[in-house]
């Protein structure tokens, strides 16, 4: 069998869609692709590496052109595309929030993103901060949106807050929104938001 690493990537990510982040093995992966373990070892040297190959496959094309030409829509654009890959997959956001991943797509997408605030006239410390921001933000919103599926969503914390208890937190509450609008407006905040001083 001429299998690859491609082959191994594709068959974990299949793994991860059935069942989730915490039953994916090596082992499962092998009896999926119907090889000895040690062969899944060869294309990937361990569970951790496994999951920074998984990682970088599912930001496969979210740099691609076409991509808008004003610099506030590409990182806009960018955010999105990076939300939906990890929201494609069952627990992506996990996956992707345990790696420190130095493969292609994603440096391609860090790239692009960062490009896209250099070209909007960011200094370089300025345009790697938002580019850290944006990511830190859409990966832990992502997760969070991950984890919610099926607990109820915000009824718990609105049960919960009560204006005498929280009073502040009650307040705004309210204000919140489903994970679409949150994504929205932090996205907006960190793509056009004041300038860092200093």
């Amino acid at each position: 069998m001429g299998l690859d690493r491609t082959a191994v990537v594709t068959a974990a990510l299949e793994l991860l869609d059935e069942a989730g982040l915490d039953k994916l093995t090596m082992r499962k992966v092998a009896e999926r692709l119907g090889v000895q373990l040690n062969t899944v070892y060869w294309h990937a040297s361990s569970k951790p590496r496994l999951l920074e190959l998984m990682a970088d496959a599912m930001l496969e094309g979210c740099a691609d052109a076409p991509l808008p030409e004003p610099w506030d829509e590409r990182a806009r654009t960018l955010a999105h595309r990076y939300r939906a890959a990890l929201l494609s997959r069952r627990d992506g956001a996990r996956v992707v929030a345990g790696t420190y991943i130095a493969e292609e797509h994603t440096l391609r997408f860090a790239d692009a993103m960062t490009g896209a605030f250099l070209s909007g006239g960011h200094g370089p410390a300025e345009a790697g901060w938002r580019t850290w921001s944006l990511v830190y933000f859409t990966l832990g919103l992502a997760q969070e949106e991950q984890a919610a599926q099926g607990i109820g969503g915000m009824e718990p914390l609105r049960r919960a807050v009560t204006a005498e208890r929280f009073p502040s937190l009650a307040a705004v509450t309210e204000h919140f929104g489903d994970f679409e609008h949150r994504f929205r407006h932090g996205v907006g905040l960190i793509v056009r938001g004041r300038e860092a001083s200093g």
